[in-house]
């Protein structure tokens, strides 16, 4: 059984800052990569940022600048650095964990509400 759980949502007014924890747990083969998505009320669930061992850093264009993705390889943890929030981030984000199989393992979300 594997485990995607985040953490560090909540409300915070437009210009402000969050940071969002992930960890995987469980019975989870070799981690490929590990990101972060999110889905705004009547949209698609979008990628925000994503982190693949040893290479690129892939961003959607609309946080490039503002937010940062970072992992601790170690411990199966990723982090996501949201500054300079905008209303339109306003959105639930899920942590993804691919394994080298490409199988993808989802968190349940963790609400952003940025107030303008």
């Amino acid at each position: 059984q594997v485990q995607v759980m985040e953490s560090g949502g909540g409300l915070v007014q437009a210009g402000g800052s969050l940071r969002l924890s992930c960890v995987a747990s469980g019975s989870i083969f070799q981690i490929f990569a590990m990101g972060w998505y999110r889905q705004a009320p009547g949209k698609q669930r979008e990628l925000v940022a994503i982190m693949p061992n040893g290479g690129s850093t892939n961003y959607a264009d609309s946080v490039k600048g503002r937010f940062t993705i970072s992992r601790d390889g170690a411990k199966n943890t990723v982090y996501l650095q949201m500054n300079s929030l905008k209303s339109e981030d306003t959105a639930v984000y899920y942590c993804n964990a691919r394994d080298v199989r490409l199988m993808n393992y989802w968190g349940k979300g963790t609400l952003v509400t940025v107030s303008s």
